[in-house]
């Protein structure tokens, strides 16, 4: 999955969107100037792509909103709680700002946000009130409303980060943080969200962490076959898509170099990898990734199955009632 420099397509763009490894694109908030701009580089997206391309963006909330202009002003997780009296009011509002920003999104076919954020506010410098809640029950109750509300709008629901990023204080964007907690520390405060979601199929897809847990494994868990394959997959039982975070994080930087981080990530059982931010570093992962084309398995196959599954589910018709009732909900927020 790659991304887009600014709000037309650059010609080198239109030839990388062609390249047989490329599965998506992801936008951003240097993409956006109004909404016919955005929807005329979209359809350009398609058009160049001349195959089924998932397109996607980080539209969480609060400071991870990427599109603001003309778009609801979807509060940050955190805020949540702080300005609802009841379990009830606050699942409503959940609910409410799935449904919006699901609606929002999809009318501009756009095909998912990576939400919702499933980390604990712990300790984390980068996480904060992107979290539900600052424990694995109320981030549970809160995101299978939220998550209730994109698959109204038939969106599916990205859940991140994969076993839980709240409790390490360093932002894996610019360090590599290392979570020294045992596994079951982890399991039990953490990655409990992950795995009672799963159970109830609430999940489409997941991201996992930039974070080497060092006590489990020594590979940050995005690299890490046991954090993925073995737990993720095998002992949680998650079957959906698996991407990776951003290989330009300094999180990603132990694996190596682009190339290198791709072919981890892809090992270690993630279904599409994510090169953001680095234009050259992603031309590296094109011309190494290349060669799957010709040797690739039955493994590489069921990787695209997965993710595709997320492509191009059409929003609901009759919707219109629904969606203005959340956005009545949300707009009488203080202004935060």
């Amino acid at each position: 999955m790659l991304d887009c420099q600014a709000e037309e397509l650059l010609p080198e763009e239109k030839e990388k969107l062609a390249h047989p490894v490329v599965g998506g694109v992801i936008l951003f908030s240097r993409n956006y100037h109004d909404k016919p701009q955005l929807c005329a580089l979209i359809k350009d997206i398609r058009r160049y792509a001349n195959k089924p391309l998932l397109i996607a963006v980080d539209h969480e909330g609060g400071r991870v909103q990427r599109f603001r202009e003309g778009f609801t002003a979807i509060p940050a997780m955190g805020d949540i709680l702080r300005h609802t009296k009841s379990e009830g009011e606050s699942a409503a509002l959940a609910h409410a700002c799935g449904l919006a920003l699901a609606v929002e999104l999809k009318t501009l076919d756009i095909d998912f946000s990576f939400a919702p954020v499933l980390d604990i506010n712990g300790v984390s410098q980068v996480i904060g009130d992107r979290a539900f809640a600052d424990n694995a029950k109320d981030v549970v109750r809160l995101a299978a409303s939220l998550i209730d509300g994109l698959k109204t709008a038939n969106m599916p629901a990205i859940g991140k980060h994969f076993p839980g990023h709240g409790s390490v204080a360093p932002d894996s964007h610019i360090a590599l943080p290392l979570d020294e907690r045992d596994f079951d520390e982890i399991k039990h405060t953490d990655m409990v969200v992950f795995e009672r979601l799963i159970e109830r199929e609430l999940l489409d897809g997941v991201m996992p962490a930039h974070v080497i847990y060092n006590q489990v494994c020594s590979e940050p868990a995005g690299f890490s076959s046991r954090w993925l394959k073995q737990i993720l997959k095998k002992d949680v039982g998650f079957s959906g898509a698996v991407f990776s975070d951003d290989l330009s994080m300094h999180g990603a930087s132990v694996a190596g170099g682009y190339v290198e981080r791709a072919d981890a990530a892809l090992s270690a059982g993630c279904d599409m990898v994510l090169a953001c931010n680095n234009a050259k570093g992603a031309e590296q992962i094109l011309d190494g990734l290349e060669r799957r084309i010709a040797q690739q398995s039955q493994e590489d196959s069921l990787k695209r199955e997965r993710v595709m599954k997320l492509y191009g589910r059409v929003l609901p018709a009759g919707l219109r009632e629904q969606y203005e009732s959340a956005v009545t909900l949300i707009e009488k927020l203080p202004h935060l």
